[in-house]
Order: C-alpha cells, then sequence, then structure tokens
C-alpha cells in the first residue's frame, strides 16, 4: 500500500475521532415527539365570558383596540384530555392552544396506537426522532467595546442604505421610531446579544425558549437571531441604529440547530402564542421551512396555500390577535425548490423578499405566489447584503431574506408607532399601498419596495 495513502488515510481517521470526541449523547437519551391533535375543548375549565382568567392583560387589551374577539382559538387546552394522554406514558413537551394540539415525548414508538385509540384524539403525527448525539455549540468571544473611528459614517452608520431606500430615514426623523411597540423575534439563537455593546441601548424586555434540547439561555449559542436583532434594535448612533431602534423586544427561540424536522413548527406554535401572551404587537420570524431530514413531514408545492401546513395555518391566525407578522421569504431562488417556505405562505401576514443595494432582485431570494395565487412575496427590503451585527460583537454584513424581513419589521414598527389607532390590516395594506409595483405585483418582488414614509403621508391625508 502506497505510504502516503496510509498516512492520509490515518490523518483522517485521526480527524473523525478528534470531531466524534467533541459530541455528546442527545441529553436524555432516544426519544420521539409526537403531535396529538384533540377533537375539541369541552369540559374546559374557562370560559369566553372571563377572558382575564386565561389572557394577559396585554393581549386583551390589544384584542380591544382592534376591535378584535377572543375566541375559542384562545381557550386553554380541556385538561382531562391532557390528563388522558399522559396516562398513555408520555410527558408533555408543550401545547397548542390555537390549534389545539400537545407536543408529547416518548421513548415507546408504541404508544402512538394507544393513543389514537382515545375517543378525543384526532390524529398523531410523528414530528422528531432525536439523533443518538449532537456536538454541543458554545458562546464565542466577542468584542467588549465598540471601536472607535476617525471618520463619520452618518447618524445610521453603515446601515443607513438599507433604511434610507424605504422612506425609513424621514419617518424616523419626524420621530417615529418604534416607540410603544413591542416586537417578538422568533430565531434560532441570539448568541451574546445580552452582553454585546452595540445593544447596550436596544431595550430587550426578556427571552424564552422552545426549542429542544431545552437550554434556557437563548444567547449561549447561535447568532442568527443576534444579526436580525441588529437590523432593528441597535440604537449606537454613528456606528449602527436599526429600523426600530425604540421599540421593545423579547427574544423567543424556536429553531434548532441540532436538526430540521416538523416538531419546529410545533415549537414555532408555541413561540408565537407566547408572543401573544406577553403582547408583542409584531413577529419577525427570519425562519421558513420545506424540507426535512429523512423526508419525513417535508411539504409539497400544493401546500403553500396558508392552511395545510402546521406553521402557516398558526401563523395565518396572528393577525385576528392583533399581531403583525414579518416572515422571510426564504433563499431557495437558486436552488431546486425555487418557490417560498412555510409560513411565508400564510395570510394576512407581510413576507419579505431581499433586494440587492442595486435595487433589484437578489437570485436567491424566493419566488410566489402561494398556491392558492395570492401575491408572494409581498414586499421586498435589502437583504444582499444587509448590515448586521454578528455574534462576535462587530458590524458586518450577512445575506438572506432572513434580514429583509427585520429590516421591513422595524419599519413596520415605525410606521405603527406614528399610527397606534390602526389595526394590524390597516398597516399592512398601508406598506403595501406604498410599495412601487402595487399596481402590478409579480411573483418576483410582489407587491415591490415600500415607501414608509409615503405609507404615513398617505394614512394622514396629505
Amino acid at each position: 500500500m502506497d505510504k502516503r495513502f496510509v498516512a492520509l488515510l490515518l490523518m483522517v481517521m485521526t480527524m473523525t475521532v478528534a470531531v466524534n470526541a467533541q459530541r455528546t449523547a442527545y441529553p436524555g437519551g432516544k426519544a420521539y415527539f409526537f403531535r396529538i391533535a384533540l377533537k375539541d375543548k369541552n369540559g374546559s375549565a374557562y370560559s369566553l365570558k372571563h377572558p382575564e382568567k386565561f389572557l394577559s392583560e396585554k393581549a386583551i387589551e390589544r384584542r380591544r383596540r382592534q376591535g378584535l374577539p377572543v375566541d375559542s382559538t384562545d381557550l386553554p387546552l380541556a385538561q382531562r384530555y391532557v390528563d388522558g394522554v399522559c396516562e398513555m406514558g408520555v410527558k408533555v413537551v408543550g401545547q397548542s392552544k390555537w390549534n389545539n394540539t400537545l407536543l408529547v415525548s416518548t421513548n415507546d414508538t408504541t404508544v402512538r396506537e394507544r393513543v389514537m385509540a382515545l375517543p378525543y384524539v384526532t390524529g398523531v403525527t410523528l414530528v422528531l426522532v432525536t439523533p443518538d448525539s449532537i456536538r454541543p455549540s458554545r458562546r464565542v468571544t466577542y468584542e467588549r467595546q465598540i471601536p472607535s473611528h476617525t471618520d463619520t459614517l452618518g447618524y445610521y452608520g453603515p446601515a443607513r442604505k438599507q433604511i434610507e431606500t424605504l422612506g425609513g430615514i424621514r419617518l424616523h426623523e419626524a420621530g417615529f421610531r418604534g416607540q410603544g411597540m413591542t416586537i417578538g423575534i422568533l430565531d434560532g439563537g441570539f448568541m451574546n446579544a445580552d452582553s454585546i455593546p452595540y445593544f447596550r441601548n436596544t431595550h430587550i424586555l426578556g427571552t424564552k425558549n422552545f426549542s429542544h434540547p431545552l437550554n434556557n439561555d437563548v444567547c449561549s449559542e447561535l447568532d442568527h437571531g443576534t444579526m436580525v436583532l441588529s437590523c432593528m434594535g441597535t440604537n449606537i448612533p454613528g456606528y449602527h441604529v436599526g429600523t426600530a431602534p425604540e421599540a421593545d423586544y423579547w427574544l423567543i427561540r424556536t429553531e434548532s440547530g441540532y436538526f430540521e424536522q416538523p416538531c419546529e413548527e410545533d415549537f414555532w406554535a408555541m413561540g408565537a402564542e407566547f408572543a401573544d401572551s406577553v403582547g408583542v404587537d409584531l413577529i419577525n420570524s427570519s425562519l421558513g421551512y420545506n424540507v426535512y431530514d429523512n423526508g419525513r413531514g417535508s411539504h409539497k408545492y400544493r401546500e403553500l396555500n396558508g392552511h395545510t401546513a402546521f406553521i402557516s395555518r398558526t401563523a395565518s391566525m396572528l393577525a385576528r390577535k392583533g399581531i403583525i407578522l414579518v416572515n422571510s421569504a426564504g433563499n431557495e431562488g437558486n436552488g431546486y425548490w425555487k418557490k417560498i417556505g412555510v409560513p411565508a405562505d400564510a395570510e394576512d401576514i407581510l413576507t419579505a423578499g431581499a433586494l440587492q443595494p442595486s435595487l433589484v432582485n437578489a437570485p436567491f431570494s424566493s419566488l410566489g405566489p402561494s398556491d392558492d395565487g395570492r401575491v408572494k412575496p409581498d414586499v421586498m427590503a435589502i437583504g444582499n447584503p444587509s448590515s448586521v451585527v454578528s455574534g462576535r460583537g462587530k458590524v458586518t454584513t450577512a445575506s438572506g431574506t432572513s434580514f429583509a424581513a427585520p429590516i421591513t419589521c422595524g419599519m413596520v414598527a415605525s410606521l405603527w408607532s406614528a399610527l397606534p389607532h390602526l389595526t394590524a390590516y390597516d398597516i399592512m395594506d398601508l406598506v403595501r399601498g406604498s410599495a412601487d409595483r402595487y399596481d402590478h405585483p409579480d411573483n418576483v418582488f410582489g407587491y415591490g419596495i415600500p415607501d414608509y414614509w409615503k405609507a404615513y403621508q398617505n394614512a394622514i391625508g396629505k
């Protein structure tokens, strides 16, 4: 055998051993997660006549302000059904009252048939088979000081272009910068967002994790959410200012970095319902799904109708709760899928596609329309590249509709802060109506590039 080949083989084996040595067994061991759909909410201990017993004051006030009713989807699950399912030997991981579903885990695959036999269960879907092992991620080091510079970059720093393109500077100069608005960010992790100096003036109200394996420190791994937050929430004049620098933020982790499986739709639904409970006005979701590990639960084009996918059904409810969802269109334009994913297909949301600085579409930006013929994406913003702050605490650039979405979301929040008496539906209509292709939308740009100053002017009749 060739000595060089032997040496190469030994090197590969050594590297493989080193990589495997970094892996640890999946916390809790092998498990199977099932989504259990319940028939109804009969016997619930709660009544629509007393929403204060199951909804927060902020959630009730948002509905009241927009003339929206509290309905049966807001009612908690019937506890007797939950107890009956648990008697089958499963552990409840979470639940969705909007969808009347439970998410449970077990190491016994035969439990599925027993649960399905319960008279109040209408469906049992396998949504996660945990991996045998994972490679834990850890916090990276970050810049503890904002570097000084002698040449001025202007008030917004390198983020100016992505705000100016949308008429955002005039809106901000008029005093509308997202104050009074609360934004929930559903994402995969917010590495060091609790420590990086660029966020020292950012109003972070709290954090919550719904992803598994459960880690209550959402700022300890993955910095995708950190970059997303920076597009909206940074407020360091002369260095980096986002599209809603005076809004309040909840950092909510729903995406796992260890697998891509349908349970992430359940995590997302749980995160959205939590965001409702803490009184958010808007949600930014720079997440999307189409193909899952091993093909289990993967979506098809015909499902892009806003109602078939579990996550999209949930997203389509948000405006009825008084919440605006801004979701990234997806980055499949150059790939085989081409189209938007879920929940970008949802009804009554704003789906954001990505522009290049020249204001032509980014080649990767996913295409519409939805399967039922609705215009998608809805609007566009710069996303190839966008100015962001990374988990290492550095101003840099990143590309993706993931960043077009928060740039959009922050501008929507700033517009709504100027017009707080309007409903979620009103604001979304204003945004679409201000866009440069509103009269001739297409499946690449949607309604086009909004002008948020124009939207404000249109609202006040000027």
